[in-house]
């Protein structure tokens, strides 16, 4: 498959402030800000290796190699579209980003059973038969659950780790629970909990967790961050990661819940 061959029309949009050129879909399944704040909770030692898994057209794991050039960074992808997207886009970009097409429930594992000391997802937000699915093929198979549902995916998500190994989600707020059920089920025992607010004193609408099977088992929370002003504006904190690349941990107590 060419670039040429994608079988929907696209757009080129801008990242970080114009550091990562984005080629994606023009209708349906398009980045918003929310793995671009996922590609800022990693806190990774120099030489990581890194797995974005539903990497869509690579959004989450080039704002992260923009970042943080020194991380050995892959992303998986099923959707045979996206997977050539994110590849194209990591190369127009100049970035190394290893994409491999593939399943994440798949036998044998994907990447050859190599294993990653911290994966990055945004799984699909809905369970099957509860919302109504997009008429856009790629969006609602992004964004519908599977039936392994979000616990089989954050287990098929550990399996890609190693014994140390940390996995972050951003899901939406509602299903916090389930994260944390799912998180439990695929052994991981410290938890922390990060919400991002819309505005202030607003009900957070998407959590980042924080997964680590080491350590003391109880589930954190953390102060979070609030994205917007009351004018609606992105608040000074918000800005620095959306348009500089600042890590959360750099600006917030990401990392040193209260």
């Amino acid at each position: 498959m060419s670039l040429d061959d994608i079988p929907f029309p696209t757009t080129t949009d801008r990242l970080l402030g114009g550091r990562v050129m984005l080629r994606q879909p023009e209708k349906g399944y398009r980045s918003a800000i929310d793995p671009v704040l996922l590609a800022a909770a990693v806190d990774a030692p120099e030489g990581a290796r890194i797995v974005d898994i539903g990497a869509g057209a690579g959004q989450a794991a080039l704002c992260l190699a923009a970042r943080r050039p020194d991380l050995h960074i892959a992303a998986l992808e099923l959707q045979a579209p996206l997977a050539r997207l994110a590849r194209e886009n990591a190369g127009s970009n100049g970035m190394e980003v290893e994409v491999v097409e593939g399943d994440l429930h798949g036998e044998p594992p994907p990447f050859g059973g190599a294993r990653f000391d911290v994966a990055i997802t945004n799984p699909p937000f809905w369970r099957a038969g509860e919302s109504r699915p997009s008429p856009d093929p790629v969006k609602r198979i992004a964004t519908i659950e599977g039936p392994e549902g979000l616990t089989g995916w954050m287990l098929a998500s550990a399996r890609l780790l190693t014994s140390s190994g940390r996995l972050l989600v951003i899901h939406s707020s509602a299903r916090l629970g389930d994260v944390l059920a799912g998180g439990r089920h695929a052994g991981f025992r410290a938890i922390a909990v990060f919400p991002l607010w819309p505005k202030a004193g607003e009900k957070a609408k998407r959590v980042i967790v924080a997964l680590d099977r080491h350590g003391p088992e109880n589930v954190r929370r953390s102060e979070g961050l609030v994205l917007h002003d009351e004018d609606g504006r992105y608040t000074a904190e918000t800005e620095c990661i959306l348009r500089d690349g600042i890590a959360l941990s750099a600006i917030t107590d990401f990392g040193n819940p209260v």
